[in-house]
């Protein structure tokens, strides 16, 4: 067993906190210089393949949507990121924390999933400088997709 096995059994990846498993598919959206490196290497580790970009027909297990509060209407790019998901898939949407640059209110992510079809189950500590809140289709929406 390797010494970064050992280490994983007690310390949790960014990847971990996101669900990754290997073998996923996962999209990214919305990356700048200013994303969290560290959380991006984290899932390609995990998934054991590169990001897919926002311009791939494949269908993803999971969406990673990097979310600035000047990046345009997010109601529309929930629903644009919706469209590559598989119907069990969940879409992280990672924002700013409070104080940075490009901060997302709460409030606003609260009021837009639901009106994209989402709903928020859970919310993590992405890194130094993001957030992120975890979304996915409620149960009902899933079987009609």
């Amino acid at each position: 067993m390797s010494a970064t096995a050992d280490s994983a059994g007690s310390e949790r990846s960014s990847a971990d906190l996101l669900g990754i498993t290997p073998g996923m598919a996962v999209m990214e959206i919305g990356y700048d210089s200013d994303c969290e490196e560290e959380l991006r290497d984290s899932v390609v580790d995990r998934c054991g393949s590169e990001l897919l970009e926002e311009d791939s027909d494949e269908v993803v297990d999971a969406v990673l949507l990097w979310w600035r509060e000047d990046d345009g209407d997010l109601v529309d790019a929930l629903v644009d990121a919706l469209s590559p998901l598989a119907d069990n898939g969940m879409m992280w949407l990672l924002t700013p924390k409070p104080g940075r640059d490009g901060h997302v209110e709460p409030s606003d992510i609260s009021e837009s999933a639901p009106t994209a079809g989402l709903q928020q189950t859970a919310t993590i500590n992405a890194g130094k400088d993001w957030s992120g809140a975890r979304l996915v289709a409620p149960r009902a929406a899933r079987s009609k997709r």
